[in-house]
């Protein structure tokens, strides 16, 4: 939290990986037909089988994570569409899209009320922080086409995330101190999304 001169907390709410990631399930299937959002659930199953074949992470937010709660969102969409016969998708007609909404502005208003701020009208600091994919490769003799590791941060910004991956994953005296970083990308939310 953030001080504010009012003698108040100024109350930072940063949306969650998960939020990111539903977020962005929600908002590209908003005005699909069924048969589209099917094409997605294929397409999700495939990228959650291509991750779950990837490289081990360290961390639990990792590839697979993030493909395998896609995943299983398109395929919730689905089943919402057919059970409730949407001829396209509309969250303000899905109960747990709009149960989802209603938890996220729960949790902003614990967080005011936390920081002194009972009042819905309250600031709060929003951070736009993003998941990005951070891969590295060994170096010297270690070194192979194959051999890599992968790790998913969360930061508000690229070069934040190069910094912190470099302080962790690429010192000299860290546990990967044989590898060096090779890319740096945001995943979450995706390139061109908005939130």
């Amino acid at each position: 939290m953030a001080a504010l001169g009012t003698g108040y907390w100024m109350p930072v709410y940063e949306y969650l990986p998960h939020e990111l990631a539903r977020h962005g399930v929600l908002r590209r299937a908003t005005g699909l037909d069924l048969n589209q959002v099917m094409e997605h659930v294929r397409l999700a199953q495939e990228r959650e089988t291509v991750a779950s074949a990837g490289p081990d992470e360290p961390l639990a937010l990792s590839e697979e994570w993030i493909a395998s709660f896609q995943h299983n969102q398109w395929r919730r969409i689905a089943h919402v569409m057919t059970e409730q016969q949407m001829p396209v998708y509309e969250p303000a007609n899905d109960p747990r899209a709009i149960r989802y909404e209603e938890q996220r502005l729960q949790r902003l208003e614990e967080d005011r009320t936390h920081a002194g701020q009972p009042d819905a009208q309250g600031s709060f600091e929003l951070l736009r922080h993003r998941v990005y994919r951070i891969t590295g490769r060994p170096t010297g003799e270690r070194a192979s086409d194959d051999a890599q590791f992968v790790v998913h941060l969360m930061a508000g910004s690229l070069s934040e995330a190069a910094y912190r991956a470099w302080r962790t994953y690429g010192r000299p005296d860290s546990t990967y101190r044989t590898s060096h970083i090779t890319s740096v990308e945001q995943v979450l939310p995706e390139p061109g999304e908005s939130f």
